[in-house]
């Protein structure tokens, strides 16, 4: 007597959705879950390391906080927006402020503007050339602030720097004007981040097909044409990811300024908002009033970056 097997029940049909209740699975058998287990440890440190600082950072600022409390008193009442409308309505504040955008904005499109071409120049000298100009930019990449800092205005004293001899300006002060000042600065922050640019966007450059900019160059698309209309779309993730740390850098600029100003230049004529913030906090002892400095330069990075970000989504979509 043989046994008869009972028969296979019958399968779903095509298309059908999982039962109700029941959590797709893949071809491994591992769940929806398990990605973010992975990411559970980087998770916890960036949790350690970033948003407890930030709310901290947010806490204080609704505080009235001084020296008192950083010796160990109790916080001794809740302002609210008082820190803010107090910033809010000081015109050095909004002088800052503006300061700090205009020289950012200028810091990175220097920045942009040297990297960018370095990295096409890359591309078209010998290996030997090449080496040299590498090694030059990484050493101005692996200076210290502080150093980096100390030498330009060594360069540019109005008594013993070489520059004013060389350019017949004598006894010449960069750092007295409002102006020469910030120039100063800002050529030693291009100076001293264009390497990241460079290196990053050369290595773009050399991740393109040579068919591409050889079609391109065969139709009779001149040099600027072909970095314009093909090489930079498809370098656009790298240029956002350039663009962005460049304004994350550059709006938060300390050292420079710090060094070669002498604190924020005469009367807080070179005052950025980093270095405002430092005045306020340890300077006058008002760390609410510095907290509340360094929330709107958060919120004000985390505006403009997801803004860039929209603006990129919305040039890829079009093309």
């Amino acid at each position: 007597m043989t046994a008869t097997t009972a028969p296979a029940p019958p399968a779903p049909p095509a298309g059908k959705a999982p039962p109700a209740g029941r959590r797709p699975r893949s071809r491994t058998g591992a769940s929806g879950w398990t990605p973010w287990l992975y990411l559970l440890p980087a998770l916890a440190v960036l949790g350690a390391l970033l948003v407890y600082p930030v709310y901290q950072l947010g806490l204080i600022s609704f505080l009235e906080y001084t020296q008192a409390q950083v010796s160990g008193g109790e916080p001794t009442s809740f302002q609210g927006l008082g820190n803010y409308t107090a910033l809010f309505t000081d015109p050095q504040f909004r002088q800052v402020l503006l300061a700090t955008v205009v020289f950012a904005a200028a810091c990175v499109a220097g920045t942009l503007v040297v990297g960018c071409t370095l990295a096409v120049l890359l591309t078209r000298v010998r290996a030997l050339p090449r080496l040299a100009l590498m090694l030059a930019a990484l050493g101005a990449w692996a200076t210290p602030a502080v150093t980096g800092s100390t030498v330009w205005v060594f360069l540019f004293d109005a008594d013993f720097g070489p520059v004013n001899r060389l350019l017949g300006l004598g006894d010449f002060s960069w750092t007295y004007g409002r102006y020469s000042a910030f120039a100063l600065v800002l050529l030693e922050v291009v100076w001293c981040s264009f390497p990241f640019v460079m290196v990053t966007v050369y290595a773009g450059i050399r991740a393109v097909p040579t068919e591409v900019l050889e079609a391109a160059a065969l139709d009779g698309a001149s040099q600027w044409r072909i970095w314009r209309s093909v090489t930079a779309p498809l370098l656009r993730p790298i240029l956002a990811v350039v663009t962005i740390q460049s304004v994350i850098w550059d709006f938060k600029v300390f050292t420079q300024i710090y060094v070669m100003t002498n604190g924020g230049g005469i009367a807080g004529q070179n005052l950025v908002l980093n270095v405002y913030a430092y005045q306020k906090a340890f300077a006058s002892s008002q760390y609410s009033l510095g907290a509340a400095i360094g929330v709107v330069m958060l919120l004000l990075l985390l505006a403009v970056t997801l803004v860039y970000l929209r603006i990129l989504r919305r040039q890829g979509e079009e093309l």
